[in-house]
């Protein structure tokens, strides 16, 4: 009988420590029921100290409360001050929930100022992560809020895609205005256009602007023509007048003035010459005496801004150069410290499927001096020769072998040992490439009508639709007319004509300073599929419109 009952208590023990862990456990969970509505409601601002739109604001701190737990996040990349503040604002808490956010504010304001502390979509409830899209806090130092507004929207001038994090800046234009004050003083108003090309600026003060957008690599709202894009509106911003900007800003990189940098062996036989800006022009000259044997080539790096200088190696320790750009002079001398030239390294451009657009390219890490065309064996079958023709590109350290395509054929490309010797007179073990054509019915076609009305000068670039930058074909018209791109392969491709106003066949980028714009970028309006065997043909407007 004992046990019997010593059995029920230890199981009414049991039973209720699991009821009241149950009812522990449903108190403390936050998150919405099993099986209940989603919460898609965003937080709401329930009040302020001191209040929302409050004037002759003299505060040092800023309470906003809320009707449920919120977090901040990316609040470095979302929350904008305008007109900026040199001290930033100090926000907490920060890392943890909340149903209030304090603001300290550091620095002085501005006399008879309206503020704006826009903090984007930086403020979500704890549970859902549901954001408070665009929220501001609004106060004026002065006895009224001001409430002017604009708006607009932003590109990049070459690029077919949205521009990374703008922001948009309002200068007022007084009796102390120039233009160089974007490069030294922060504007009067700030706005941004995150993850969007739209912007708007609210509480805005009656009178005349400037309007630049900004893409910068520090958000310091001061324009660094070496690391920063920038863009400006045409005309000056008359308010109320302009309250709705129907011209887009085009943000664009300038081309920095020369400057040379530096120069360092990097290893036995070769130099590196590095500067800034423009590179037309661009002169290395000997002054030490050499060698009569003595051998050097010089290359402009591409999508770099340094010259590359390879020379046979020298029992000295130093050389004496000129470097010129036009009318910029440097005379310097390169101290020589390395012990080891550079190794041989080949490699071909093609693998696998030699397409019939494809150009099959060797090239090296140094400089080919010498080639030895009877060490060279192209070949279908295993042994049936081919003749080629070779041409090397100095400025790109590359040779072209150009050879008739047969469809459906097997090559073979054999190039022995000591077919290739470097400025260093170091030379290649054996390479074998092995490629494959297709037929031709395996790709296809696109005709494009040009309407060029105007007979602009205009470059058509046909862009690969895997990689947006890649230039498939370049073609160069200056009236309407029918284009024809052939042998594609099965992808999409879309088109970009470049108004080369200047006709020197290359996009040119525009300067803030001398209110120059880039030249116009337009891209075809869709994607082009192109399947094997199938054609396409299509209508390309050239509308320049200013």
């Amino acid at each position: 009988m004992y046990q019997i009952l010593n059995f029920v208590k230890t199981n009414y023990t049991f039973i209720f420590l699991t009821i009241v862990s149950f009812f522990i456990l449903s108190c403390a969970k936050t998150g919405r029921p099993d099986g209940g509505p989603k919460d898609e409601t965003p937080p709401l601002l329930v009040t302020s100290e001191p209040s929302y739109k409050s004037i002759n604001f003299k505060e040092k701190e800023v309470k906003l409360y809320f009707n449920e737990f919120v977090k901040l996040k990316d609040l470095n990349k979302q929350l904008i001050v305008s007109p900026p503040l040199k001290t930033p604002l100090l926000v907490s808490p920060q890392g943890t929930a909340s149903k209030f956010i304090k603001i300290k504010i550091v620095d002085t304001l501005k006399k008879n100022t309206t503020y704006i502390f826009n903090f984007g979509n930086a403020i979500e409830d704890n549970n859902e992560n549901n954001k408070l899209e665009n929220f501001k806090y609004v106060f004026s130092t002065g006895n009224y809020i001001d409430s002017l507004k604009t708006s607009g929207i932003v590109k990049d001038a070459y690029k077919n895609k949205q521009p990374k994090k703008t922001n948009i800046a309002l200068y007022r234009i007084d009796s102390t205005f120039t233009d160089s004050i974007v490069f030294k003083e922060k504007p009067n108003y700030v706005t941004s256009a995150l993850d969007t090309t739209k912007f708007d600026f609210t509480n805005l003060k009656e009178g005349k602007y400037l309007l630049i957008a900004l893409e910068e690599s520090f958000n310091d709202y001061i324009y660094n023509p070496k690391l920063d894009k920038i863009g400006f509106y045409k005309d000056t911003i008359t308010l109320p007048k302009d309250s709705i900007l129907t011209t887009p800003i085009s943000i664009f990189k300038e081309e920095q003035p020369y400057r040379f940098i530096r120069a360092k062996e990097v290893s036995k036989g070769k130099i590196i010459f590095a500067f800034e800006g423009k590179k037309e022009n661009l002169h290395v000259k000997l002054l030490s005496k050499v060698p009569e044997e003595y051998k050097s080539i010089a290359q402009l790096e591409k999508g770099k801004d340094t010259l590359n200088y390879w020379h046979t190696p020298l029992d000295r320790d130093s050389l004496n150069f000129v470097v010129s750009n036009n009318k910029f002079l440097d005379t310097i001398t390169v101290k020589f410290r390395k012990k080891k030239i550079d190794s041989l390294k080949i490699s071909s451009t093609i693998s696998g499927v030699l397409h019939f657009r494809d150009t099959f390219f060797i090239e090296s890490n140094t400089p080919i001096i010498k080639i030895d065309t009877t060490k060279i064996n192209f070949s279908i079958k295993d042994s049936i020769a081919i003749n080629y023709k070779k041409i090397t590109i100095d400025k790109e350290n590359r040779i072209a072998f150009l050879f008739d395509k047969q469809e459906n054929e097997n090559y073979n490309l054999q190039f022995l040992p000591a077919a290739f010797q470097d400025i260093y007179k170091v030379t290649n073990d054996t390479l074998n490439y092995k490629l494959k054509t297709k037929e031709v019915e395996d790709y296809g076609k696109i005709t494009l009508n040009i309407e060029n009305p105007n007979s602009e000068n205009v470059i058509i670039d046909l862009l690969s639709g895997k990689d947006k930058d890649k230039i498939v074909d370049r073609k160069y018209v200056n009236n309407s007319g029918k284009l024809v791109f052939n042998l594609l392969e099965p992808q999409t491709y879309t088109f970009r004509a470049i108004i080369d106003a200047n006709n020197n066949k290359k996009w040119d980028t525009g300067n803030y300073l001398l209110k120059t714009f880039p030249e116009k970028v337009i891209y075809y309006k869709e994607e082009l599929e192109v399947r094997a065997n199938y054609f396409l043909e299509n209508t390309f407007i050239i509308n320049n419109l200013k």
